[in-house]
């Protein structure tokens, strides 16, 4: 693999480039055919016009950065490059020089590309995009050898990547957004760190694309003593070595102080020792000084002392195994507060119910705005989820998980507070004729990769290892910007650090979701999860429900339908007619064989979800080939399936019943 030997040889080459401008270390480029132009077009010359001009302002004291665009529509063109931030102006010059020269020799006549060197990336599309930020595609490398101690060195990592990516995106307007940070591993180790972003984001969205970037860096480099992560709009990078110009990263000295006025030296005269008033013993400065110094260390020690007694309490409270509420008794909220926030349950609030509750509008005296789930009183289920429900949350915290903010619990009332996500949950979109064609291609495998991100974060980089277990469309809710958030942990279940597999004599979920091992013997784990991801990653794809799927081309359920479309050579006939003239080609069928290969029957053969993350982003990662999935007709599975549901109807338990209606049946306490 290219990345591989590249990083290999990198520690060399990468100081010949600092200290002798040697020719710029070529990294990856993307450029997708869904849009070419043809030879000798207006468009073209419209290209050359602009990659003229990055280059000959690569020249220019400009930061390392700059964008421009050329023509007129419909064959304008848009571009822009940006140089490492320790890059010297001759570097930046020679990098952007040759990066123009390459990227037209591998992107002949494609509209949009990208290249990245180790000292800049160049890209141009006939699409606008300053000031926007994007964070596909994605690339990943890393260093081959490992690093000792992982634990100690993860958390140094994390600590020293989110430094350094406050700084850069903090900066001052027009500054580069970029910063390097290093830490100390062992005596003879230094942690070495670099993020950027493109001048042209803001704070937050600069904030948004480190902190995405780092939360990729446990899939693709966990373990390795060095690694990058690459997008359009910014970049990270880590080593056990300085791999940038440390003296071009230092900050310019501070001008120097006006020199003194040097007096002519008095006459000599007689030496007089103060009297009285006219001074000030150094026996009585001492006798001051002292006592002063002594009760101003006295106050800081016991000030740490204080906070970190504080801080002990409070993680001795986050780790108890009791699960008890009283772990979140800090986001307790009164109910008068939450009667008046949504005046008082009021029907024009409400936003839905499922099988929790209704779910209402509110706003705070602050004016944010939330969401408020509220138990039916008459419901004999959900207790126990509820307080499940609570003690997961307060302790998860990720961009692509719906927030907790506080719960109430008085009298019979018992409410959980969540944040407001404007866009309501995926379905709302996803399999609605009149919306589907709000989620266009672009915006659909944003939501996969940010659902995907999710689960990661609950199965192998949370303090916890949580299994869903009720992952679907309903259950993905969409934020303002369309970034997907994952909702409803009342069936979660917390794992011990090594445990794999759990078992239920009750089976929950909903129909059309659960993989053959929970949905016959009540086994679950992160494999019953990836299952349940590669449905949804196949309904995302078709806008078509597997819950409700009707027979099409000889198929039963969705699965069936795609496997069958899969093994006869047109993986395309399942997309989304209202994607036809939106989709990556190359986008489609990754997701595509991505979703059959977690819908596997045997557990063994589906992915972890660090794996899907990594399919996901580096094209450079050869997927397997899917074997037939579970519950496709006629199939062992299948039959067995269709069994357990028969006799799940005819048994008194309603727990165990199927919910085919896509509404969730819960397990009234949790283990």
């Amino acid at each position: 693999m290219k990345s591989l030997k590249l990083f290999i040889i990198l520690p060399f080459l990468l100081g010949v480039a600092i200290t002798a401008g040697a020719q710029p270390i070529y990294l990856y480029h993307d450029c997708p055919n869904t849009t070419t132009f043809t030879a000798n077009s207006t468009y073209q010359a419209n290209l050359n016009t602009l990659l003229s001009s990055l280059s000959s302002n690569a020249t220019v004291n400009n930061g390392g950065f700059y964008n421009i665009s050329a023509g007129r529509d419909p064959d304008d063109v848009y571009g822009l490059f940006l140089c490492r931030g320790d890059s010297s102006s001759d570097v930046c010059q020679n990098c952007v020089t040759l990066a123009a020269q390459d990227i037209v020799q591998r992107c002949p006549v494609e509209k949009v590309a990208i290249v990245w060197y180790d000292q800049c990336l160049l890209r141009y599309s006939n699409e606008s995009f300053f000031s926007t930020m994007r964070e596909s595609p994605k690339v990943f490398m890393w260093n081959t050898q490992n690093i000792s101690d992982q634990t100690r060195f993860n958390g140094i990592l994390g600590n020293t990547m989110k430094d350094a990516a406050a700084e850069a995106a903090n900066v001052r307007s027009g500054a580069k957004k970029f910063a390097v940070k290093q830490a100390n591993f062992t005596a003879f180790q230094t942690l070495y760190t670099l993020s950027q972003c493109t001048p042209d984001l803001s704070s937050s969205d600069c904030v948004t694309c480190l902190q995405g970037a780092i939360s990729d860096l446990p899939s693709c480099c966990g373990g390795k003593q060095g690694g990058r992560v690459l997008s359009p709009s910014c970049n990270i990078r880590y080593e056990v070595y300085s791999f940038y110009n440390d003296t071009a990263t230092r900050p310019p000295p501070p001008p120097p102080s006006p020199s003194p006025v040097v007096l002519p030296p008095p006459s000599p005269g007689p030496v007089t020792r103060p009297q009285g008033k006219s001074g000030i013993s150094a026996v009585t400065i001492v006798a001051i000084v002292v006592p002063i110094s002594i009760s101003i260390v006295l106050f800081c020690m016991g000030l740490c002392f204080v906070r970190r007694r504080a801080r002990k309490k409070y993680d001795s409270v986050q780790e108890d195994d009791g699960n008890e509420i009283s772990t979140a008794e800090s986001l307790q909220f009164d109910l008068s507060m939450i009667e008046a926030a949504t005046n008082n349950f009021s029907d024009d609030n409400r936003l839905g119910e499922g099988g929790f509750g209704a779910v209402y509008k509110g706003t705070l005296p602050n004016g944010r705005e939330i969401a408020v789930k509220r138990l039916s009183t008459s419901s004999g289920q959900g207790a126990g989820e509820f307080k499940n429900e609570v003690v997961l949350l307060a302790k998860l915290q990720h961009r692509n998980l719906v927030r907790l903010i506080g719960f109430c619990l008085e009298g019979q009332e018992k409410i959980l507070v969540y944040e407001f996500v404007p866009n309501k949950s995926l379905d709302y979109f996803l399999f609605d004729p009149e919306k589907q064609g709000q989620l266009d291609w672009e915006r659909r495998y944003k939501i996969i990769g940010g659902i995907a991100r999710g689960f990661l974060y609950l199965h192998e980089d949370s303090r916890l290892r949580i299994i869903h277990r009720d992952l679907k469309a309903s259950n993905v809710l969409l934020d303002q910007d369309m970034n997907p958030k994952i909702s409803d942990f009342g069936m979660a279940r917390i794992f011990g650090v090594d445990q794999s597999e759990g078992n239920t004599n009750r089976v929950v979920g909903t129909y059309g979701y659960m993989s053959p091992e929970y949905a016959m013997h009540g086994q679950f784990s992160v494999k019953s999860d990836m299952y349940s991801f590669g449905v949804l990653v196949l309904e995302i794809i078709s806008g078509k429900k597997n819950s409700s799927f009707y027979q099409t081309d000889g198929a039963d359920d969705l699965v069936s339908y795609v496997w069958k479309h899969w093994r006869n050579g047109t993986p395309l006939e399942v997309l989304d007619p209202v994607l036809r003239d939106s989709y990556s080609r190359n986008e489609v069928l990754r997701c595509i064989q991505i979703g059959l290969l977690c819908v596997q029957e045997d557990p063994a053969d589906r992915p972890t979800m660090a794996t899907v993350v990594l399919m996901l982003n580096s094209y450079s990662v050869t997927l397997p080939v899917p074997q037939q999935p579970a519950f496709v007709a006629n199939s062992r599975s299948a039959q067995s399936f269709t069994l357990k549901a028969f006799e799940s109807d005819q048994s008194t338990t309603k727990s165990a019943q199927l919910s085919v209606d896509e509404e969730s049946i819960t397990e009234v306490y949790p283990r």
